[in-house]
């Protein structure tokens, strides 16, 4: 069996013609179309969604107003404040510390108790690297029991209201400490000035009671506040003092300086007193407001 030129064909249909299928090459074309037609929805349903987020981002950005006018975001001040934590405490409004000279000036500020008890409370006279054992003390409303010579007429005539005194000893001398209390800085400055320091000596507890009797003895006074002070100072044995000796006169400047120590403190002590009560109603106002 012989081939037409060509050699043998097997066509979609089998045959060994070389004539097309035309009916299998229109349904090829129609298989195409199909797909083109969902390729082309496909795509137009993406462009409108993409259309659609959009206008969706440009609501978003505007936000959100009627008449599509945009609206400002909120600013801090717009917030609703913060309450502040921090504790609140009343004002206390202390006056000014009182002045401890006051209390040594003035009658009707000085009420603190005045005896020798309180005004020469320690048992020995410290002054500086210098301590002295107190012997003996004493205290008279009537000032001119515990004055001799001048003195006396000045302590009355200046109204004097009280003589407290105190005497101290160690190696052979002695001084007698007086402190009388008046009513005005004005009347103890008075008595300084008159330079008239007789004061009487105070013995007992080993000081004799001819001490500074009828002997030589270094006399001071000075004033502060409403107190006069006065020293008498001397040796037990009844020597005189001269002008180079350096025992009595070294008692004397510790008895002088003691005494005023002693007036000064009295202020402090009473002046600290109100200032803690002064503290202490202002704090109970503070609270009743």
């Amino acid at each position: 069996m012989s081939f037409g030129q060509g050699g043998p064909f097997d066509g979609p249909g089998g045959s060994s013609s070389s004539t097309p299928d035309w009916g299998a090459l229109a349904e090829e074309s129609e298989a195409q179309t199909r797909r083109k037609r969902r390729l082309w929805i496909g795509g137009g349903a993406l462009a409108a969604l993409a259309v659609a987020g959009i206008v969706t981002a440009a609501v978003m950005s505007s936000g959100g107003s009627k008449g599509g006018k945009p609206t400002a975001a909120p600013t801090a001040s717009d917030e609703a404040a913060v309450p502040d934590d921090k504790p609140s405490f009343p004002d206390v409004s202390v006056p000014p510390p009182p002045n401890p000279r006051d209390y040594i000036s003035d009658p009707k500020k000085d009420k603190a108790p005045l005896t020798p008890a309180t005004l020469f409370a320690q048992k020995s006279m410290v002054v500086g690297e210098h301590s002295y054992p107190r012997t003996k003390t004493a205290t008279t409303k009537d000032c001119t029991a515990g004055a001799q010579g001048p003195l006396v007429s000045s302590l009355s005539h200046n109204g004097c209201r009280q003589l407290l005194r105190a005497t101290y000893s160690k190696g052979g001398v002695a001084v007698t400490i007086g402190v009388a209390v008046f009513d005005s800085p004005a009347k103890a400055a008075k008595v300084m000035n008159e330079n008239k320091a007789n004061l009487m000596p105070l013995p007992g507890g080993g000081v004799p009671s001819d001490f500074c009797q009828g002997t030589k003895c270094r006399m001071a006074t000075n004033a502060t506040g409403r107190y006069a002070y006065f020293t008498i100072a001397g040796y037990l044995n009844g020597k005189d003092v001269t002008g180079t000796e350096t025992k009595a006169r070294q008692i004397a400047r510790d008895g002088g300086a003691y005494a005023f120590s002693q007036i000064t403190q009295r202020g402090k002590d009473q002046a600290a007193k109100a200032a803690e009560q002064q503290l202490k109603d202002a704090q109970k106002k503070a609270g009743q407001s």
